[in-house]
């Protein structure tokens, strides 16, 4: 829901295509910084202590801009300025809950030994379901209740998830290294070579990604015609496509391996957002959108698969939060690119994207084939 219903949220309360490119990176630019610190510490102080500060924090913000734009006109600079800021504040506490929650995931996927990729699935699948309903609900309540309601149903949510959220571990599970955090991260990623080249190719893939996330709401809203709600039904359809691929990676991982598995993903990525650039009609974003996501749902598994075997549990948390921020990299810069272009020019940037996210995944695997994708 704050991923694809902020967005939804800006370009309905300004009008504005620019203004929702520009909260897109607004809402990125602090996430990726953010990282960092969450890494940090998710290290030092454990992730159950910094998942509920993250999700009670969250709560709080959006009920209070909940209640701002209650009382300001649509349009208005006090409303443009309230889901401005909120853009930016949802994103950086969201990703402080995100690192938390990857972090306890990696610790039970180095439980499971070789079924490590059996658990990402599990959690993949689990992410997923809430992408599956969370653009979807978002559109819907934008449309029919108004921003307070799609606001204060993203903070029962935020206070629901603080309370469900694991109790028992206080304390980090092991002693983060003296020098936690970026350079720690950086360092660990640098020893491990075909993690950085995976990492690397998908940087690139994530710029293909980014980019028609960030155009999707002046897309189907502006230059389609259509509303709110069909903008989000777009992502549930994706969400669906990739939960389906999700469940089917865990069966091929176990016959044909990691690399197959992935290669065949980004395959499937890269042909569905090359086709995308030629397409002009709702249905071929709803279709290749959803095609594109379930290319991108096995290259997590095998991501997240090749993460959990390779990082030292000791800089989990800092090569992680690393790693993310490599990944994220490309949003701002695809939020600022929309703000810039007229929305006619948006096929020719989504072309170029496409290229750049063939050559770069290919690059990768040909690459990670012959590296070791398992601890020494």
């Amino acid at each position: 829901m704050t991923s694809y219903g902020i967005p939804l949220l800006v370009l309905a309360t300004t009008g504005s295509a620019s203004l929702t490119g520009l909260a897109f990176a607004l809402a990125w630019i602090p996430r990726i910084a953010a990282f960092t610190v969450a890494g940090t510490l998710v290290d030092r102080y454990g992730t159950a202590r910094v998942f509920r500060t993250a999700c009670l924090a969250r709560a709080v913000t959006v009920t209070g801009a909940a209640g701002l734009l209650m009382v300001l006109d649509a349009g208005a600079r006090g409303a443009t300025v309230t889901v401005m800021l909120l853009a930016v504040l949802t994103g950086v506490l969201t990703e402080f809950s995100y690192v938390a929650a990857e972090t306890t995931g990696g610790e039970a996927s180095r439980a499971a030994g070789a079924g490590a990729h059996r658990v990402q699935s599990v959690l993949l699948g689990i992410d997923q379901s809430a992408m599956l309903a969370g653009p979807a609900v978002s559109g819907l309540l934008l449309e029919r209740g108004g921003p307070a309601m799609m606001l204060g149903t993203l903070a029962a949510f935020s206070l629901l998830a603080a309370a469900l959220g694991p109790r028992g571990q206080a304390t980090p599970t092991c002693v983060a290294p003296r020098k936690s955090g970026l350079r720690t991260g950086w360092a660990t990623l640098r020893s491990l070579p075909a993690l950085g080249w995976l990492v690397g190719g998908l940087v690139v893939s994530n710029g293909a990604v980014a980019l028609l996330q960030a155009a999707m709401p002046v897309i189907v809203v502006t230059e389609l015609g259509r509303s709110s709600t069909d903008a989000g039904l777009i992502w549930s359809a994706a969400a669906l496509a990739a939960l389906l691929a999700i469940t089917a990676s865990r069966t091929a991982i176990d016959r044909w391996g990691l690399w197959p598995v992935g290669a065949v993903a980004a395959a499937t990525a890269a042909g569905a957002t090359l086709a995308l650039a030629h397409t002009s009609t709702y249905q071929g974003y709803l279709l290749l959108i959803a095609v594109l996501m379930a290319g991108e749902g096995g290259l997590t598994v095998v991501l997240r698969t090749l993460r959990t075997h390779l990082i030292p549990p000791r800089t989990f948390g800092s090569t992680l939060a690393v790693t993310i921020l490599l990944l994220l990299l490309p949003y701002p810069a695809a939020g600022l690119l929309v703000a810039a272009l007229p929305p006619a020019q948006l096929g020719h940037a989504i072309t170029a994207a496409a290229l750049l996210q063939a050559v770069g995944l290919a690059t990768a695997f040909t690459r990670l084939r012959t590296l070791p994708t398992r601890p020494a």
